[in-house]
């Protein structure tokens, strides 16, 4: 991505060098598949880690408070750690010119969400984030938060690399911050509170796709307002949401699939509405909660 001249949002939770505790699961980009992945790549039982994230979760993507001390850490950070912070924060400022604009042209106040950066684990609104379980938004302080070291599981554990791969998680995120000003996320999460597991998954698998759509949308404007694809990113980021399908994932781990425990969406799915959303840029396209499960 060409990012040159670019600002750098101050939105911004400077945590690394802190570490919390208790570790638990918040549903983001990386979610309850994530955790079986990554427990499949570091030799552990992913089933036993997938249910482990899918209690800790309530199956809902937020946990309630958890009180647990947090202990201040001092280390240097590396040239490489410096440069995807300021990557992140220069990607979370794109999304804020992006949605404030969608935002006035719909008559509505895009509320600005804040970017936390730690290490290993840090107490949120939603309970205590723990960075094995990748990227995530909490819609209890409107904080999306991320650990960077999630980059370098990426391109090492899932294959996914390069700068627009990353962008698309934080735009992701950021898409979660969209689905709750909007109303969405808690119109979902009350429905899936009241559904079967098997139903409660495949409202999930919407939220979490419409999620690809609104980073598709940003990638279409902040591309169009500042020239920033280059060469090789649509290929990075389509990659990325291949290797983070539910399917893929799962077949990766222990050699087959199971579509009523799919909660983020396929890869096919996941690239569908990404896709959609950096070809179109426009948000009405946004139609997972009205389509049929064959459409999506």
């Amino acid at each position: 991505m060409n990012l040159d001249g670019r600002r750098e949002s101050s939105n911004v939770e400077d945590r690394r060098g802190m570490s919390g505790g208790k570790k638990a699961g918040l549903a983001g980009i990386g979610g309850i598949i994530i955790a079986m992945a990554i427990a499949y790549f570091t030799g552990g039982n992913p089933l036993e880690a997938g249910m482990q994230a899918f209690q800790e979760n309530g199956g809902l993507g937020s946990l309630a408070g958890t009180n647990t001390e947090v202990n201040e850490g001092q280390r240097e950070f590396t040239e490489e750690e410096q440069e995807l912070a300021r990557f992140s924060t220069q990607i979370l400022a794109g999304t804020e010119d992006v949605w404030k604009e969608i935002f006035e042209e719909n008559d509505m106040e895009y509320e600005l969400p804040t970017m936390v950066l730690y290490t290993d684990g840090t107490q949120t609104a939603c309970g205590q984030g723990s960075a094995a379980m990748g990227p995530f938004y909490c819609s209890g302080d409107q904080k999306l938060y991320i650990d960077l070291a999630f980059f370098t599981t990426m391109k090492r554990q899932l294959g996914a690399d390069g700068d627009f791969a990353y962008a698309y998680v934080i735009a992701h995120e950021v898409g979660h911050h969209v689905e709750y000003l909007t109303g969405i996320l808690q119109d979902a999460h009350e429905k899936m509170a009241k559904v079967s597991q098997t139903e409660a998954n495949k409202l999930s698998v919407r939220l979490e796709l419409l999620a690809d759509f609104y980073a598709g949308v940003w990638a279409h404007h902040d591309n169009k307002r500042f020239g920033s694809l280059e060469d090789g990113d649509i290929e990075e980021a389509i990659k990325c949401a291949e290797v983070i399908g539910d399917d893929y994932l799962q077949k990766k781990a222990r050699g087959y699939a199971v579509p009523e425990s799919f909660n983020h969406g396929t890869s096919k799915q996941r690239m569908k509405w990404f896709k959609r959303g950096l070809e179109t840029g426009d948000v009405s396209q946004g139609t997972t909660f009205q389509c049929s499960d064959a459409e999506l």
